[in-house]
């Protein structure tokens, strides 16, 4: 509340001892005492009695609720524990299920147009992987067949012309 230093507080008693003299110094700072006694007395009553007017009221469990509900660590780890506890919940909407018909087990017809589509993409691109490589050899075996042709008509080997 004050901010009082030590060099304040010898000033202080400076002042107090030739204001107040010798002889009534000691019982001043008694009353003072006292006085400061009472004072934190009445300050520990009052914070004592608004802490019971908030138990009463539910303030302190409404406060500890609200600070529960904002921190940000627990909100992710709840938001972890809902995507996890939704994944293993999870069934998926098609596959051999033993208490499931035929016509119940058997892909939607959106589900077979997407696998139908997908397994025209991967043909599509087995197909140009395949055309690649067989480039790819092609102009291997001319380049072995160009080194050794260059080989064979070095210029180590001259004709007699």
């Amino acid at each position: 509340m004050f901010d009082l230093g030590w060099t304040e507080l010898l000033l202080i008693g400076i002042v107090a001892l030739i204001v107040v003299g010798p002889k009534d110094l000691p019982g001043m700072f008694r009353t003072l005492g006292r006085f400061t006694a009472k004072a934190r007395n009445m300050a520990r009553e009052f914070q004592r009695a608004m802490d019971d007017a908030a138990d009463e009221a539910g303030v302190k469990e409404t406060a500890k609720d609200l600070r529960e509900m904002t921190n940000p660590r627990k909100m992710g780890l709840d938001a972890v524990k809902d995507a996890a506890d939704r994944f293993e919940k999870w069934e998926p909407k098609f596959g051999k299920d033993k208490g499931k018909t035929d016509e119940e087990d058997a892909p939607g017809p959106a589900t077979a147009e997407m696998t139908d589509e997908r397994a025209a993409h991967a043909e599509r691109y087995r197909a140009a992987t395949a055309e690649a490589a067989r480039k790819r050899k092609a102009e291997e075996r001319a380049a072995e067949q160009a080194e050794s042709a260059a080989a064979t008509t070095g210029p180590d080997s001259k004709s007699d012309a």
